[in-house]
C-alpha cells in the first residue's frame, strides 16, 4: 500500500537546524520567560541513560520525561528533516506540527534519531501564564505518540526499567484509553487482559515475535497500561540469546 504524501513544509531541513542551533537562534523571539534548563530529576536521569550509552535513544528519552512526569522539547531527525515535539506528561499531551499517528502512517519512523532535549517553548493549554501557549490544533493525546514511537520507532527491545524475569498483564481499567489498533497487536492485547505472560510466551502467539512483543509492551507500559510482576509463576526472563535480554539496545 503506498504511503500517504507526507507535508514537510512545517519542519526544519536539517541544514537549516543545525546554522540556527550554532548560531544560538534555535528558540523564538518573545521567549524570555522561558526556562533555560530542565528540572533536576530530569537531568539526572538523563545524564544516567548518557553514562549508558542510551542518551540517543528517543523512546528511552521520552520513557524518562513521562516518568519524571516533567515536560520537555525533543528535537527528532528524520532523514533530512527535524521534527519538534513538545511532551507534557502530567497533562497527557503533546505539541508537534504532525500528529504522530498520521506521521507513522506517512514515514518510516525507525529512523528517528534524538538530536536535543531542551525545556518546552510553549506551555500546555490551561497554563494560568497565556503566553507561549500555541493553537489548539498542534496539541494532541499523549498517547498516540507513545504509541507510534514505541511500535514504530528505532527501538526494537523492551525498555530497561521493564525489562528481567517477569511477568505482563494490561491495566483493564486503561485499556478504552489505548489508540486504534487491529489485527495480531489488538488480539494480543485482549488475551493480556485475561492473563499474565512473559515476553517469550507473547512472542508465540499468532503474528507476534520477539521484537513485535517488545515493541507493544513497551507501548502498553508508556500509556500506563501494563501491569509488571516479578513474583507471578509466569515471570521469565526474555528468549535465550534475544538481544533485549537486558533491556538496552546496544
Amino acid at each position: 500500500m503506498p504511503m500517504k504524501a507526507f507535508d514537510s513544509s512545517s519542519l526544519w531541513r536539517i541544514s537549516q537546524f543545525r546554522k540556527a542551533r550554532n548560531e544560538g537562534r534555535l528558540h523564538l523571539e518573545g521567549d524570555g520567560d522561558r526556562a533555560t534548563l530542565l528540572p533536576t530529576t530530569l537531568l539526572a536521569d538523563l545524564r544516567r541513560l548518557q553514562s549508558e550509552g542510551a542518551d540517543g535513544d528517543v523512546l528511552e528519552v521520552i520513557a524518562a520525561c513521562v516518568r519524571n512526569h516533567e515536560a520537555a522539547l525533543l528535537y527528532l531527525e528524520h532523514g533530512e528533516f527535524v521534527w519538534p515535539v513538545t511532551l507534557f506528561p502530567r497533562e497527557g499531551l503533546y505539541h508537534s506540527p504532525h500528529d504522530a499517528l498520521e506521521l507513522a502512517a506517512s514515514l518510516a519512523l525507525s529512523g528517528l534519531r534524538l538530536l536535543l532535549v531542551e525545556p518546552p517553548g510553549v506551555r500546555a493549554p490551561g497554563h494560568p501564564m497565556h503566553e507561549r501557549i500555541a493553537g489548539d490544533d498542534k496539541y494532541r493525546p499523549l498517547a498516540g505518540l507513545l504509541w507510534a514511537v514505541a511500535l514504530h520507532g528505532p527501538r526494537s527491545v523492551v525498555l530497561g526499567e521493564i525489562g528481567g524475569r517477569v511477568a505482563y498483564r494490561l491495566v483493564s481499567s486503561h485499556a478504552k484509553e489505548l489508540p486504534p489498533s487491529k489485527g495480531a497487536i489488538s488480539s494480543t492485547i485482549l488475551r493480556l487482559e485475561r492473563q499474565s505472560a512473559s515476553l517469550g510466551e507473547i512472542a508465540r502467539w499468532p503474528g507476534m515475535s520477539v521484537e513485535r512483543a517488545s515493541r507493544l509492551l513497551n507501548a502498553l507500559y508508556l500509556c500506563g497500561a501494563l501491569m509488571v510482576t516479578r513474583s507471578h509463576p509466569a515471570a521469565r526472563n526474555a528468549p535465550v540469546g534475544w538481544r533485549g535480554l537486558f533491556g538496552r539496545r546496544r
